[in-house]
């Protein structure tokens, strides 16, 4: 993991101390609110419906014990006792007083944490592969050049006031566990024929409103002028996007509306900057700096491979041979597996964590996983550094600190985000329609015949429970001051499973709040009456099309019709 520098730690206690002195100044009424607001968004902190709510940066996932330790500790001293890992790998808390904020931060600062650029018309928490570093299929770890562009782009002066949002997202893998093609930039690590590390380049992809995959405008840059394009990009952005129209404000509007006009301009500003470079304005990335980095992001000391272990115990519980099966996961190193500890379980919100659960989950990861764990695109956490020979005893503490749910891919193991119950933009609860689901399919046996689906479950049309790449998408709606859902099918995040992005599509109008979990019943059902031998609920999906689908929808709202009259 990247270790911070004196710099570093002094750049992130300056700045708590100097949010400390706006709200200081804002309670005592010295600066106003409307002053006040986009400092405290460029630390992370929002108004939401309830109280504020502040999002912490967890960058490209990574997360030592001592930090899950402090995370712990705000929810138990300023929160209600719990957070919430979100899509982005972050972290939020949903009822800290804005008064008590600033300790907050400093608790933060204290383990090299904060919440700068986690909100904002700014170039947002890098995110990448929850197994990089350790995946079997990585042509390139992604850490490094994920931790060099956190560095450039926090505080980044030409970029702090974007027309909009704007999230990179890196993978270094053949396999896609970044959505890259879902962000306003996506890159791919890769090398050609000739050995050399370069990005394939995409940009424009995003979900909200207007669901668009992104564009790809580079296959191969050459890793040393990342920095450059990107800040060729994010110039014409600034230069070009709406900023009259907030739905229309993304790049994801400009790339659809311009087309090669944008490429044209991004290429144009690349080689102004290479050929205008007073002062090392170019950022060209020297491997001497890569190299610096890159030394944070080596194998733990200890962590040698090793030969596979011995079969398992054939005496242990079943629920054991499935948590092997769905929980743990192929590594790099001979005799290593990584670990996911699953969040996703009845009775909490998919992603929450207790301050308890996030102690003894560092605690877990002390034990096994040299201190270190990783937050996933899909709301978990990972141990990245297990010993074959220890997955028995991984399984025991995960069972007993409720972890060790054996679902992940499966129906259960949803996306979802805090949706009505928390935030002021959302039409509708998540919360509520993920638990009934939850419930109606907790059968372990069932869920495994069903086989692996994408369940992702959004608020409202800013999609941060990523409804537009479920297999199954549900999007709170709100009809006449009601809650309803659109289902759509056939999504993609880009995964092996998935295949290639795409956006689902919707299957007739909205449902009641009451029908959802019949309508997903109805569908599941459809999808195994139609599959073929050993066929996934994606392939089936694109195999015989929506109308069977719909159809079984469809039945639903009739007979809920039938039931009220």
């Amino acid at each position: 993991m990247y270790q911070y520098t004196e710099f570093d730690k002094q750049f992130v206690r300056q700045r708590a101390a100097q949010y400390r002195d706006q709200l200081e100044r804002n309670l005592s009424g010295e600066l106003l609110d409307d002053e006040f607001k986009p400092l405290r968004l460029q630390n992370g902190w929002y108004v939401q419906r309830h109280a504020p709510m502040l999002r912490v940066a967890v960058p490209y996932g990574e997360l030592t014990s001592p930090q899950l330790r402090a995370l712990a500790t705000i929810a138990r001293d300023y929160d209600r006792g719990y957070g919430h890992f979100t899509t982005r790998q972050n972290l939020q808390y949903n009822w800290i007083p804005l008064d008590r904020s600033a300790d907050v931060m400093d608790v933060l600062a204290a383990v090299n944490m904060h919440g700068i650029q986690t909100s904002g018309n700014c170039i947002r928490n890098i995110t990448s592969d929850a197994l990089a570093g350790i995946a079997p299929d990585e042509i390139v770890d992604p850490r490094p050049y994920c931790e060099l562009l956190r560095q450039w782009s926090t505080l980044h002066p030409e970029f702090a006031f974007l027309p909009r949002k704007f999230k990179i997202a890196v993978t270094g893998a053949r396999e896609d566990r970044a959505a890259i093609a879902w962000h306003d930039v996506g890159l791919r690590l890769l090398k050609n024929d000739a050995g050399e590390i370069g990005f394939k380049v995409l940009v424009g992809g995003g979900m909200g409103r207007t669901p668009v995959i992104g564009t790809t405008i580079r296959e191969f840059l050459p890793w040393q002028q990342i920095l450059v394009f990107i800040e060729a990009i994010v110039r014409v952005y600034n230069r070009y996007g709406r900023r009259d129209n907030m739905y229309k404000a993304r790049i994801k509007i400009l790339v659809k509306a311009e087309g090669q006009k944008f490429i044209d301009a991004v290429n144009a500003e690349f080689v102004n900057i290479l050929e205008n470079d007073e002062g090392g304005r170019a950022h060209l990335l020297p491997q001497a700096e890569l190299d610096r980095v890159a030394q944070s992001f080596t194998v733990p000391a200890g962590v040698q491979a090793e030969a596979e272990a011995a079969p398992q115990n054939l005496d242990a519980p079943k629920a054991y041979a499935r948590w092997l099966e769905r929980n743990v996961h192929g590594h790099r190193l001979s005799g290593y597996r990584a670990v996911t500890l699953s969040l996703k379980r009845s009775g909490q919100a998919p992603g929450d964590a207790t301050a308890d659960q996030m102690d003894l989950a560092a605690d877990i990861a002390d034990r096994f996983s040299h201190g270190e764990l990783r937050v996933t695109h899909d709301q978990n956490l990972v141990l990245p550094w297990v010993r074959q020979a220890d997955l028995q005893a991984v399984w025991q503490a995960a069972h007993d600190a409720s972890f060790a749910t054996p679902n992940i891919g499966l129906l259960t193991d949803m996306i979802a985000c805090p949706g009505g119950d928390f935030c002021a933009l959302a039409n509708a609860r998540s919360i509520p329609i993920a638990e009934e689901i939850t419930q109606r399919f907790a059968e372990i046996d069932e869920l495994y015949d069903i086989g692996d689906i994408d369940l992702h479950i959004s608020g409202c049309i800013n999609s941060c429970g990523h409804h537009h790449s479920g297999h199954i998408g549900i999007l709170g709606v709100d009809k006449d001051g009601k809650e309803w859902y659109q289902i759509s099918l056939g999504g993609s995040d880009g995964s092996v499973i998935s295949g290639n992005s795409f956006a689902g599509k919707v299957i007739g109008p909205s449902f009641a709040a009451d029908e959802v979990t019949d309508v997903i019943e109805a569908v599941i059902e459809t999808y195994q009456a139609s599959r073929a031998a050993n066929e996934l609920f994606i392939d089936t999906v694109k195999r015989i099309g929506l109308d069977p689908f719909k159809t079984s929808a469809n039945a639903v709202r009739r007979s809920t019709a039938l039931a009220h009259a």
